[in-house]
């Protein structure tokens, strides 16, 4: 690689690590995978990676979700 290249490539990627820390923390941010999913940032350490399908039939089950959640208050930890 050129002096120039490398200089260009080391300045995208301060730009990319500027623009990441910034995200994380404004909270949650969301972004297409380079395999097409949607991946959510801000809620731990790793992104959260699903298919489309797979995002519409989690949110599908909110209802579900949350009552799960009310019936196991006791057993489920929060994080904090």
């Amino acid at each position: 690689m050129a002096d120039d290249d490398l200089k260009a490539e080391l300045e995208r990627l301060r730009n990319e690590n500027a623009a990441l820390k910034k995200g994380a923390a404004t909270g949650v941010t969301m972004k297409v995978s380079e395999k097409g999913a949607l991946s959510i940032y801000g809620m731990g350490r790793f992104p959260v990676t699903l298919y489309k399908e797979q995002w519409l039939k989690l949110l599908g089950m909110s209802d579900d979700i949350r009552a799960f959640i009310v019936a196991n208050e006791g057993q489920l930890k929060t994080k904090g």
